[in-house]
C-alpha cells in the first residue's frame, strides 16, 4: 500500500471523507441524495484537474454495491469500449450487479467512440460516467449528453486544500501519520496557494517536501524545502481550454468595463500561467478597436507599439509594454460605434450582393471608359467648400442614404459626431 502515490492511498473511501464541491454534495443536494442512497444515473463531472472526479465516480460506484470499470480516453478505443461492455453484461448475468462505467477525459474520445456508449447507456447495461476539464458543450456530442446529468466540479478552496493536507500528515493508516511530520501553519498555506486548487498536485508536493525532508534525517518541512519544493510553480491555465477561454474573456470585459486593476489582475494571471505573449498582444489590439475605436484613436496605435515592443524585448521587459497598453485601454474612454458599423456593413454587404458602382465613382483610364461616362459627374471635394460636395452619393444607388456608423458621446467621438452633423446639414 505504501508503495502507492500518496495522492492514490488518500482517495477517500466514504462519501463523507470526501473533501469540496458542497455545492453539489450539500445533504438535500440531488448528487448527495442519489449517492447516499445508491440511485445510480449517467453523469458527466466537468471541472478542473484535481478536483475528485476519478475519486467521485469510485465513491458512486461503492455506494451503489456496482463494480467500477475505468477506461482513459487517452489509452482506450472501441476495442476496449466493447471489451467494458460485454464484462458489464456478464457481471449483470450472472450476478445482477450493475456497472459503473467510468472514462476520464472523455473529451479525448472522437464522435464515433462517444456514440458507441449510447446503446448501452440506452439499455441500462452501464451507468455512463464521464471525466472533463471541457466544456461539454462544445467536447460532447449532444447524444450523449442528452443521456447524462453534467455536474460541475470547482477547483478546491484554500480552506479544503488545508483540511486534504491536515488529513495526510495524520492518516496513520494511509497517510503520513506514522512519520510524526512537522510542518508550521504558514508553510502549509505556501503549499495550499502553490496547489492552486488541486489536491492532486498539493499532495504529490507534500510527498517531495516528506521524500527531501527524509534524505537529510528530518520529519521537518521548513523554509529551505518549501523553497526548494514549491518553486517554479504554475498557475491553472490551458493553452486551448476552457479556463483560457474564461480568462481572456475576463481580460478583454475588464478592460471594456473601465477596470484598470482587473484588467491588470486577469493580464498577470495569464502571463503567469505561460499564454503565449503574441496572442495577447493581438487580443489587446483587437480590444483597442472593438472597445475604443475613435472614441481615443491613440489606444490602437499604442496597443500596436506595445506589441512591437514585446516582440522586440520578449520578456520579461516586453511584459510591461503589454501591461502599459492595458492599464491605458481600461482608463480610455469607450466606443464601440466602428464595431457595430462594421458589423451592420457586413451583413448588409452579404444580403444585398454585388450592386454595381455608380457611374459617377468609377475610374476612366481609358478612352472607351470615357466614353462610357465613367466618372463624367464626379465632384472633387477639394474644389468644393469646406473640402466637402454636399448632397453627393458614394453608395450604390440601391441604397443611398444608408447609415451604419453612429458616433458616441465620448472621446473624440464627440467631435467626430458634431462634424457629421453639420455635414449633413450642409446636405
Amino acid at each position: 500500500m505504501l508503495n502507492k502515490p500518496l495522492a492514490d492511498r488518500m482517495r477517500p473511501r466514504v462519501l463523507n471523507d470526501y473533501v469540496g464541491q458542497a455545492h453539489i454534495l450539500k445533504r438535500g443536494k440531488p448528487l448527495y441524495e442519489a449517492i447516499s442512497s445508491g440511485r445510480l444515473h449517467s453523469m458527466i463531472f466537468w471541472g478542473p484537474s484535481g478536483t475528485g472526479k476519478t475519486t467521485l465516480a469510485r465513491l458512486i460506484a461503492r455506494h451503489a454495491d456496482a463494480q467500477f470499470l475505468p477506461l482513459s480516453a487517452v489509452l482506450s478505443g472501441v476495442k476496449d469500449i466493447r471489451a467494458a461492455v460485454e464484462q458489464a453484461k456478464n457481471l449483470q448475468q450472472d450476478q445482477g450487479k450493475a456497472t459503473v462505467l467510468f472514462v476520464d477525459e472523455v473529451h479525448r474520445f472522437n464522435k464515433a467512440q462517444q456514440d458507441a456508449f449510447l446503446p448501452h447507456v440506452e439499455d441500462g447495461t452501464v451507468y455512463f460516467v464521464g471525466a472533463t476539464t471541457e466544456n461539454p458543450s462544445f467536447a460532447l456530442n449532444n447524444a450523449l449528453l442528452s443521456r447524462a446529468r453534467v455536474y460541475v466540479l470547482t477547483a478546491l478552496t484554500s480552506d479544503d486544500l488545508l483540511q486534504v493536507l491536515n488529513n495526510a500528515l495524520t492518516d496513520q493508516t494511509h497517510g503520513l501519520g506514522s512519520l510524526a511530520i512537522v510542518m508550521a501553519d504558514d508553510i502549509k498555506q505556501q503549499f495550499a496557494v502553490t496547489a492552486d486548487g488541486d489536491a492532486r498536485k498539493l499532495l504529490n508536493l507534500l510527498e517531495l517536501a516528506v521524500e527531501l525532508a527524509a534524505a537529510h534525517n528530518s520529519v521537518v518541512i521548513d523554509d529551505n524545502i518549501s523553497r526548494e519544493v514549491l518553486s517554479g510553480g504554475v498557475r491553472r491555465f490551458d493553452n486551448h481550454g476552457e479556463e483560457f477561454h474564461n480568462q481572456i474573456s475576463a481580460l478583454h470585459k475588464s478592460v471594456r468595463g473601465s477596470s484598470p486593476d482587473a484588467s491588470l489582475y486577469w493580464l498577470c494571471r495569464m502571463i503567469d500561467g505561460g499564454c503565449d505573449l503574441s496572442y495577447l498582444a493581438r487580443r489587446i489590439v483587437r480590444m483597442a478597436s472593438e472597445d475604443i475605436g475613435n472614441a481615443d484613436p491613440r489606444a490602437l496605435q499604442l496597443a500596436i507599439n506595445a506589441w512591437q515592443t514585446q516582440e522586440r524585448l520578449g520578456s520579461p521587459e516586453g511584459e510591461l509594454a503589454l501591461a502599459q497598453a492595458v492599464v491605458y485601454l481600461a482608463c480610455a474612454p469607450k466606443s464601440n460605434a466602428v464595431y457595430k458599423a462594421y458589423n451592420a456593413a457586413m451583413s448588409h454587404v452579404k444580403q444585398t450582393g454585388s450592386l454595381a458602382v455608380p457611374v459617377h465613382l468609377r475610374n476612366a483610364p481609358t478612352a472607351l471608359m470615357k466614353s462610357l461616362d465613367y466618372g463624367k459627374t464626379y465632384r472633387y471635394p477639394h474644389d468644393e467648400p469646406e473640402a466637402y460636395a454636399a448632397g453627393e452619393n458614394y453608395f450604390p444607388d440601391e441604397l443611398i442614404g444608408t447609415q451604419y456608423y453612429q458616433p458616441v458621446e465620448r472621446g473624440l467621438e464627440i467631435k467626430i459626431k458634431e462634424k457629421l452633423k453639420h455635414l449633413k446639414a450642409l446636405d
